[in-house]
């Protein structure tokens, strides 16, 4: 599949994937906006309540019959992180063409329907409407504030946050719960009319319609979009590491351990540090899970996660509180493995193969294609699957150890239960 990425207009950018494989089209339309404390909570907030209704269709009930006079269309609300920059926007999934009842063409009507959420929201004297914007607003509260109910996902998120203590990259997608709850209506509808008039636009279309096509459709829907000094789209600047390891500890109610640890990378050698990461802790075949887990069973969990545009690798582990110091002093040791190029043959490729296999499969899903080309576009990347698959593919061990050898330890962060205090 080739795509191709076109500017529609100021500000605005089509990336197009033909296909033909899925019964279904998709089309995305995502305003990146950088990520910051102080907007983060309202931009998430203005998607849940842009969802809720258009002039035309002012209410749910409207906008469901809507989509089911397109054959079940489906239109989502989605609020993303992709580097420094937080993705607004929705996502649409209609019947593709080539399978709608009589030859319907649905590509121009769903268009619409999605341009008409983001031009003409329904609004109430100059605002949102307030029982809208409430309702909403409870749910991203109540959203919030669940999170620390997953101690793995909370702990990462905690371990993040210190690790980027004043970076962009600390602030959580949805925002934090001190910022949203003062909101108000006014402020929110404000952040919304900067932000798609500010904004860049991506939008992503992935179905069998041709490009002509697809172009008149955006057109169409979006010919009301205000465009008024669009900004560029940011990149993050990569981390600095410490000079000397900063240790934060949490106490929570938990049975179980939360071991955490940041590492900055010093090398910019990406495919090098992605395979590096993969053998580190990145897939079921690394020395994290079979050495720390498996063989000493130190962890109920260890794996790895490599941040490309921050040059991070952070690690997650849940362990016992009394095996603290042994899972530490192993994780460091499978990473001075890696760095000393202690890899078995079978290591290699099978961290190879790990990483082809999930380039190969990113076309198997217009779920996966949307969000990888979103997440080129949002963070000023522009390879594809193919181009990365190659980068990977001609790695050596020798390439990898280098780039490894400039991993630091920068952050460690432990959540322990209530019973270890002293």
């Amino acid at each position: 599949m080739e795509a191709t990425r076109i500017r529609l207009a100021e500000g605005v950018h089509l990336t197009y994937l033909p296909a033909r494989k899925f019964k279904t089209s998709l089309l995305s339309a995502q305003f990146v906006t950088p990520l910051r404390r102080e907007t983060a909570g309202a931009n998430a907030l203005l998607a849940a309540v842009l969802r809720r209704g258009t002039v035309s269709c002012p209410d749910m009930g409207a906008l469901s019959a809507k989509m089911d006079n397109l054959y079940d269309a489906s239109i989502d609300y989605t609020v993303r992180k992709k580097g420094e920059n937080q993705c607004v926007g929705f996502v649409a999934s209609f019947i593709d063409d080539r399978y709608a009842p009589g030859g319907e063409r649905l590509l121009e009507p769903a268009a619409a329907l999605l341009g008409e959420l983001v031009c003409d929201p329904v609004t109430y004297h100059g605002r949102f409407v307030p029982e809208y914007f409430e309702s909403e607003k409870t749910n991203l509260l109540e959203a919030i504030r669940s999170l620390i109910n997953d101690k793995r996902d909370w702990a990462d998120s905690r371990l993040l946050r210190a690790l980027c203590d004043g970076e962009a990259y600390a602030v959580p997608r949805l925002g934090d719960e001190e910022t949203v709850d003062k909101l108000q209506a006014l402020k929110v509808y404000t952040q919304y009319r900067d932000l798609i008039s500010t904004a860049p636009l991506e939008i992503i279309y992935s179905g069998s319609a041709d490009l002509e096509r697809v172009k008149q459709a955006l057109a169409a829907a979006f010919a009301t979009l205000p465009r008024e000094e669009v900004r560029v789209i940011s990149t993050a600047a990569p981390h600095v590491c410490r000079e000397s390891v900063q240790h934060v500890e949490d106490v929570l109610d938990v049975t179980q351990g939360k071991l955490g640890m940041g590492f900055s990378c010093g090398s910019g050698d990406m495919p090098a540090l992605l395979m590096g990461n993969t053998l580190f802790g990145g897939s079921s075949n690394s020395k994290l899970f079979l050495n720390v887990r498996e063989k000493l069973s130190l962890c109920y969990y260890a794996s790895s996660l490599y941040h490309r545009q921050k040059g991070l690798i952070t690690v997650s582990s849940g362990i016992e509180f009394q095996n603290y110091q042994r899972a530490y002093d192993e994780i460091m040791a499978q990473l001075e493995a890696v760095q000393k190029g202690e890899l078995e043959d079978w290591e290699l490729e099978g961290a190879r193969s790990t990483l082809l296999n999930s380039y190969a499969t990113v076309g198997d899903s217009q779920g996966k294609l949307e969000n990888f080309y979103l997440g080129q576009a949002a963070t000023g990347q522009h390879e594809t699957p193919a181009d990365l698959a190659r980068a990977i593919q001609d790695m050596t061990a020798e390439r990898i150890c280098r780039a490894m050898s400039t991993v630091k330890l920068d952050t460690v962060y432990f959540l322990k239960g209530k019973e270890v205090e002293a």
